[in-house]
């Protein structure tokens, strides 16, 4: 495992940095116990504490300890010949043995790290004995109990982060089958939707279609014979056309958003001002200038669409109290401007669809808008709030004049 972030944490990084900070200080507290007590080798006591400590740091440092166990484990034993040399001078190295039983626990497999604690366990208890010039029980508790709780610790710890992973791994696995499910779901739906538009199309505007080129090719048939039936078959042939177009008209209302129903892009627009006011703590106001021309279906929807997720941003991201929704038609084009005093961000930046979750962010906005040959463009600052300008072009009128009855 990692020495410096066992398992790249914050919890794991302060238990590795409490860890340092502990064999260091106890190897400080070595020497300083050497100058202060007034003990003998305290030149060599200093010297070898320092040389531990050095051998210490370096590890964290080393890339091939932290991947490879054959380096810990030549680190380790660097580390502990060096330990062992400053228990030779001092009983005070006593306590640097508990700092060891972690770091061995956690770089070596877990046979091998249980034989090196019990070695170094064993090794303390030596050298305290020596330095005391006998040997009780007692001496044996010290090194023994740490040495046991340091196993306890180390052993719990790797048991929770193992369920942890399980239960991340577990979420994760849920995460997916639940994206997959919602994209299976919306595939479904699509395919749905296209089998119902074909049955409509088919049924409707297909069979109407067929029916006037049966009706013209009669008519072509009985003109030079039988001109009052080839007259006949024409009228049929226009009212079938009246019919087509009204099952068409009927047909492209279906598809028409249920906010665009029954009125005007204007009235649309002040209907949603009215509805974030009330839903939201913001204030959106709606405001129409210029002389309302008629609109094809693409540019309200287009429109609207945009005045929806600009709105929806405002309220989710822009922290703002104010929105004034602006729709002129200008000449020879139409135009839609959103403001608010919000938060804003950096324009340079700006967020891309979003394909998890289905947002309509601004990447969207502006390909829907581009698709009309119309523009959209987007000045913000951080801290003073967001313009957002659509502009679309108007269409040529259609042609809706009745052809001249033969």
């Amino acid at each position: 495992m990692n020495l410096a972030a066992p398992a790249l944490t914050p919890t794991t990084r302060a238990l590795a940095w409490c860890l340092h900070l502990l064999a260091i200080g106890l190897l400080a507290l070595a020497a300083g116990r050497a100058v202060t007590g007034e003990r003998p080798h305290a030149g060599w006591i200093i010297a070898t504490a320092a040389a531990c400590g050095l051998a210490y740091a370096a590890g964290p440092v080393l890339p091939g300890v932290h991947h490879s166990r054959r380096a810990a484990a030549l680190w380790l034993a660097a580390v502990a010949a060096c330990w062992l040399v400053l228990l030779a001078f001092t009983p005070d190295a006593v306590w640097v043995a508990f700092p060891l039983y972690f770091l061995q626990l956690h770089l070596l497999p877990r046979r091998a790290g249980l034989i090196a604690v019990a070695t170094t366990a064993a090794a303390a208890i030596a050298g305290f004995a020596a330095h005391q010039h006998s040997f009780s029980p007692a001496m044996a508790i010290g090194p023994a109990l740490g040495a046991a709780v340091a196993v306890a610790v180390v052993w719990g710890y790797q048991t929770l982060y193992r369920e942890s992973e399980h239960r991340r791994r577990l979420i994760e696995e849920l995460t997916a089958t639940r994206a997959d499910l919602a994209a299976a779901q919306h595939t479904a739906g699509v395919l749905a939707e296209r089998d119902r538009l074909a049955r409509e199309i088919h049924d409707t505007l297909a069979q109407g279609l067929s029916s006037i080129q049966l009706l013209l090719r009669a008519a072509d048939r009985a003109l030079p014979r039988a001109p009052e039936n080839a007259a006949h078959y024409v009228g049929q042939a226009r009212q079938a056309a009246v019919d087509n177009l009204a099952e068409a008209r009927r047909f492209v209302a279906a598809l028409t958003p249920p906010t665009l129903d029954g009125t005007t892009l204007a009235g649309a627009l002040e209907r949603l001002c009215t509805t974030t006011s009330a839903r939201h703590r913001i204030t959106a106001r709606f405001q129409l200038t210029g002389t309302p021309t008629q609109l094809t279906t693409a540019h309200e929807v287009a429109l609207l669409r945009v005045a929806q997720s600009a709105l929806a941003n405002t309220v989710q991201h822009a922290e703002a109290t104010a929105a004034d929704v602006t729709l002129g038609y200008l000449g020879d084009h139409v135009a839609l401007d959103i403001e608010d005093d919000g938060c804003g961000f950096d324009a340079v930046r700006l967020p891309a669809l979003d394909p998890e979750t289905g947002g309509f962010g601004l990447a969207a906005m502006r390909a829907r808008v581009q698709a009309l040959g119309g523009t959209l463009t987007i000045k913000s600052t951080t801290g003073h709030g967001t313009a957002l300008a659509a502009r679309l072009p108007l269409a040529p009128p259609a042609d809706t004049k009745p052809e001249a009855h033969p």
